[in-house]
């Protein structure tokens, strides 16, 4: 196998298990809806999307893209635009430092999960 089927692999491998951490994150009370995008020209983001009771969606994500020779990664949770937690934006150069950098991104976001979707229940009471 080539550098580059090796390197889509690996992007591909890393997308998968961002996923499927973000996936497994529910709350009894609040309906989920895990999603996973393309984003043009050449970038991807995951995570999991909850509408709380009042409406609002409640967002977790990571992405990943490449652009003018490097790689450039996401973590955030927001809720309809107000993010309420936002992980510095890492660019490197090489995609196995990307992806190492995307993998501990996403166990970040997930790791506040059940606290900030419970701060946000306790505001609509």
């Amino acid at each position: 196998m080539d550098s580059e089927s090796l390197a889509a692999a690996g992007l591909l491998a890393a997308l998968s298990r961002a996923a499927g951490l973000l996936a497994e994150l529910h709350h009894p009370f609040v309906r989920s809806e895990p999603f996973s995008y393309f984003v043009p020209p050449a970038g991807a983001r995951t995570g999991v999307a909850f509408t709380l009771p009042d409406g609002r969606e409640l967002c977790f994500a990571v992405s990943i893209a490449v652009s003018e020779g490097a790689f450039h990664v996401d973590g955030s949770v927001s809720v309809e635009g107000e993010m309420l937690l936002e992980l510095p934006r890492k660019t490197t150069p090489d995609l196995r430092d990307g992806l190492a950098v995307f993998d501990d991104y996403a166990a970040e976001v997930v790791a506040p999960a059940g606290r900030l979707i419970d701060e946000q229940l306790d505001s609509i009471v």
